[in-house]
């Protein structure tokens, strides 16, 4: 579901990015990075699906809550899902450049910080990192 976000995405000119909250077995948000379309620079996929999944449980805190997102969190999602509490992440791509879950920063498990989100990386990386080699070839060609 993710990566039919993320497609969502590419075929709307924005980074392919995307991310799917599941609670208690069941999928309560989904989303894709629209940043293009919103003319909104925090429009991550992980930042729309995770405030789609506050309203549908009606509180901030997303205790019991796993986000499944193409490609590495940044700085930014990464603190956003610190703040709402969620407890597991799991990605596909490594972001080699901005990642915040491991590459770059480690901010989800961060032992100053008064919560940690459980975190798996590499699941479905080969399909994720194709549909952004994609994405990037045709907007910088060399």
């Amino acid at each position: 579901m993710a990566l039919d976000e993320a497609r969502l995405a590419h075929s709307t000119g924005d980074v392919p990015c995307g991310a799917v909250v599941v609670h208690e077995g069941m999928v309560i948000a989904r989303a894709h990075n629209q940043r293009e379309a919103l003319g909104d620079p925090t429009a991550h996929a992980e930042l729309l699906a995770v405030r789609l999944a506050a309203e549908k449980l009606g509180t901030w805190r997303l205790s019991g809550c796993t986000v499944y997102i193409t490609k590495e969190p940044c700085v930014m999602c990464a603190g956003a899902m610190m703040n709402a509490r969620v407890t597991r992440v799991v990605y596909g791509a490594p972001d080699p450049k901005y990642g915040a879950a491991w590459s770059v920063f480690n901010i989800l498990q961060d032992g100053r910080l008064n919560h940690r989100s459980e975190v798996s990386s590499g699941v479905m990386a080969g399909e994720c990192l194709e549909l952004l080699r994609e994405f990037f070839e045709t907007r910088r060609p060399d």
